[in-house]
Protein backbone atom coordinates (compact mmCIF):
# COMPACT_ATOMS: atom_id res chain seq x y z
CA UNK A 1 0.00 0.00 0.00
CA UNK A 2 1.59 3.50 -1.28
CA UNK A 3 0.11 6.33 0.78
CA UNK A 4 1.79 9.39 -0.66
CA UNK A 5 0.95 11.74 2.73
CA UNK A 6 2.40 8.99 4.83
CA UNK A 7 5.48 9.31 2.89
CA UNK A 8 5.67 12.85 2.41
CA UNK A 9 5.61 13.22 6.44
CA UNK A 10 8.09 10.46 6.39
CA UNK A 11 10.20 12.64 4.46
CA UNK A 12 9.49 15.90 6.06
CA UNK A 13 10.45 13.97 9.32
CA UNK A 14 14.11 12.50 8.01
CA UNK A 15 14.14 16.05 6.46
CA UNK A 16 14.09 17.94 9.63
CA UNK A 17 15.92 15.28 11.24
CA UNK A 18 19.14 15.92 9.14
CA UNK A 19 18.94 19.52 9.09
CA UNK A 20 18.87 18.96 13.15
CA UNK A 21 21.70 17.22 12.87
CA UNK A 22 23.47 19.61 11.01
CA UNK A 23 22.63 22.49 12.86
CA UNK A 24 23.54 21.10 15.66
CA UNK A 25 26.72 20.57 14.09
CA UNK A 26 27.09 24.13 13.05
CA UNK A 27 26.31 25.11 16.50
CA UNK A 28 29.29 23.28 18.14
CA UNK A 29 31.70 24.04 15.82
CA UNK A 30 31.04 28.09 15.86
CA UNK A 31 31.39 27.82 19.96
CA UNK A 32 34.74 25.53 19.88
CA UNK A 33 36.22 26.68 16.51
CA UNK A 34 38.87 29.01 18.12
CA UNK A 35 40.45 29.81 14.65
CA UNK A 36 39.15 31.28 12.04
CA UNK A 37 36.71 33.51 13.21
CA UNK A 38 36.52 36.53 15.36
CA UNK A 39 34.48 36.42 18.06
CA UNK A 40 32.35 38.96 16.78
CA UNK A 41 31.04 36.55 14.10
CA UNK A 42 30.37 33.71 16.23
CA UNK A 43 27.08 34.72 17.81
CA UNK A 44 25.72 35.35 14.34
CA UNK A 45 26.55 31.97 13.45
CA UNK A 46 25.51 30.41 16.16
CA UNK A 47 22.27 32.72 16.40
CA UNK A 48 21.62 31.79 12.86
CA UNK A 49 21.75 27.88 13.38
CA UNK A 50 19.38 28.63 16.57
CA UNK A 51 17.23 29.98 14.43
CA UNK A 52 17.29 27.10 11.74
CA UNK A 53 17.30 24.46 15.10
CA UNK A 54 13.96 25.83 16.00
CA UNK A 55 12.51 25.90 12.21
CA UNK A 56 14.03 22.17 12.17
CA UNK A 57 11.81 21.16 15.24
CA UNK A 58 8.63 23.14 13.49
CA UNK A 59 9.34 21.02 10.36
CA UNK A 60 9.46 17.61 12.19
CA UNK A 61 6.71 18.13 14.31
CA UNK A 62 4.43 19.07 11.64
CA UNK A 63 5.54 16.00 9.78
CA UNK A 64 4.67 13.71 12.53
CA UNK A 65 1.19 15.20 12.58
CA UNK A 66 0.91 14.87 9.02
CA UNK A 67 2.05 11.06 9.49
CA UNK A 68 -0.13 10.77 12.81
CA UNK A 69 -3.43 11.80 10.59
CA UNK A 70 -2.99 9.39 8.07
CA UNK A 71 -2.64 6.83 10.40
CA UNK A 72 -5.87 8.05 12.02
CA UNK A 73 -8.10 8.15 8.48
CA UNK A 74 -6.33 4.36 7.98
CA UNK A 75 -7.90 3.47 10.82
CA UNK A 76 -11.16 4.96 10.19
CA UNK A 77 -11.71 3.48 6.82
CA UNK A 78 -10.85 0.06 8.13
CA UNK A 79 -13.31 0.30 10.37
CA UNK A 80 -15.85 1.82 8.24
CA UNK A 81 -15.20 -1.35 5.44
CA UNK A 82 -15.05 -3.99 8.42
Amino acid sequence: MNVSALNTGINGINQGLGNMRRNASAIAQAINNSTGNSAAERPVEVTSALVNLKLDTLQVQASAKVVETVHEIIGSLLDVTA
